[in-house]
């Protein structure tokens, strides 16, 4: 067994996550009353740091502070520091992300939050770098600004708190009431998607870009009582791009949890259950209208990835596959020239190269994210054979390939199984 400098009261979980920050120098707590009774009898605000396993910039933020010594004992100095598994507890997610959202209105994971020794937040972000850039304070210049609020403007830092918290208890009682939803409520709706709706690209605004499976089905289910082709077109060129670009596994099928860019191309490549499970009902509700070759193949090799890699020998799914293997982002997934031509022959890697678009320049720091880059018919033209013969091709060139990245390490798996999501998949 390795021996390590730090361990800290995370050492004692079960979350996959929560473990992996056992041995940071921070002096960490679990949610729990031991962590309030802490701030309470020390006078202390809480930091609160909410993530999940399969998440690169949480794993960028423990690498750049949490592992860092002089930011530990700054942080152990001035707070009491608790970390949250978001997947082990959707509910404190989901509170803390309203708060955050309010405050700065946007959010997203590492989650970042301030709090009184009573858990009512007065502050917060997502990720925090360690040195200052990008119009962004560091994390060290943030804990010291907050830290002197809590001391020496008490009552404006109790007064903001009470404020949001009163904020998110009426917004969440807003919410709780239910109302009909109408024609031309769901007509609305479909207007202001019209709007946003990226009509090159598919999806809806510019970037980063999200499946949105739920607004998917719900265009479907508009299509389906219409019958109004413009509002299926939004679905369908949705649907194919995302199919076609880098969001999905063109190898090992399966959707990575969004695009960075307008144009599905590059992925954050954490995989999670949920994102395909109901890609997977939108994806056959499409299939069901339209009977795509192309969704049918995406439901064939999404099903076969989650059997494959995503269900527990007991029964079951797992929750996540990280982003990161070997410490770099993306790097069981892409590829150079070489390492495609090594494994094929001449004609296959040709083949295989002009339809994923691989070049020795490659379109993510220098190595290739796979993406269907023109058509079949496009391919054997070019390399003058017919399209059965090109897709033949393909088909042993993507089975070859696909052997030769199941010998590389894998990205982390969060072996969780969770009833929420699990109910999704089933």
């Amino acid at each position: 067994m390795p021996e390590h400098a730090h361990t800290n009261r995370l050492a004692q979980e079960t979350s996959p996550y929560l473990l992996q920050h056992a041995h940071n120098p921070v002096d960490w707590y679990p949610w729990g009353e031991e962590a309030l009774a802490a701030a309470r009898a020390a006078d202390k605000p809480i930091f609160l740091s909410i993530g999940y396993s399969a998440c690169h910039w949480c794993h960028v933020m423990e690498r750049e502070s949490f592992e860092d010594e002089t930011t530990a004992a700054l942080m152990n100095e001035l707070f009491v520091n608790v970390k949250v598994d978001r997947e082990e507890r959707p509910d404190l997610d989901a509170i803390y992300m309203d708060a955050v959202q309010a405050m700065t209105g946007q959010g997203g994971w590492p989650m970042s939050v301030f709090l009184t020794p009573d858990a009512k937040p007065f502050y917060g972000g997502t990720y925090f770098p360690p040195q200052p850039r990008y119009g962004m304070p560091s994390f060290q210049q943030v804990l010291r600004a907050v830290a002197d609020a809590y001391r020496d403007r008490r009552d404006q830092v109790e007064g903001q708190a009470e404020r949001l918290t009163e904020m998110l208890q009426r917004s969440a009682s807003l919410g709780a009431q239910s109302a009909d939803l109408g024609s031309e409520t769901l007509h609305e709706a479909l207007a202001q998607l019209r709007q946003v709706f990226d009509d090159e690209h598919g999806g809806f605004g510019s970037q980063p870009k999200f499946p949105q499976p739920m607004t998917l089905d719900f265009i479907l289910t508009q299509y389906r009582h219409s019958r109004d082709l413009d509002t299926l077109y939004m679905a369908e060129l949705t649907l194919e791009q995302m199919a076609l670009g880098g969001i999905y596994d063109q190898l090992g099928g399966g959707f990575h949890r969004y695009s960075v860019d307008a144009v599905w191309l590059v992925p954050h490549f954490e995989k999670m259950l949920y994102d395909n499970a109901q890609l997977l009902r939108t994806y056959l509700h499409a299939w069901q209208i339209t009977r795509s070759d192309l969704y049918r193949r995406v439901l064939d090799e999404t099903i076969d990835y989650v059997l494959r890699e995503m269900t527990a020998p007991q029964g079951g799914f797992y929750s996540t596959q990280d982003a990161d293997s070997e410490g770099e982002e993306g790097k069981f997934f892409v590829w150079t020239p070489d390492e495609i031509e090594q494994h094929l022959t001449p004609q296959q890697a040709g083949i295989f190269e002009t339809y994923y678009g691989v070049s020795d320049r490659g379109n993510f720091e220098g190595r290739n994210i796979l993406y269907v880059s023109r058509g079949l018919d496009n391919v054997a033209q070019r390399f003058g054979v017919s399209e059965a013969e090109a897709a033949q091709t393909l088909a042993e060139a993507r089975r070859i390939l696909f052997a030769v990245r199941e010998e590389r390490i894998k990205p982390h798996r969060d072996e969780k199984i969770l009833a929420e999501w699990n109910g999704l998949m089933i």
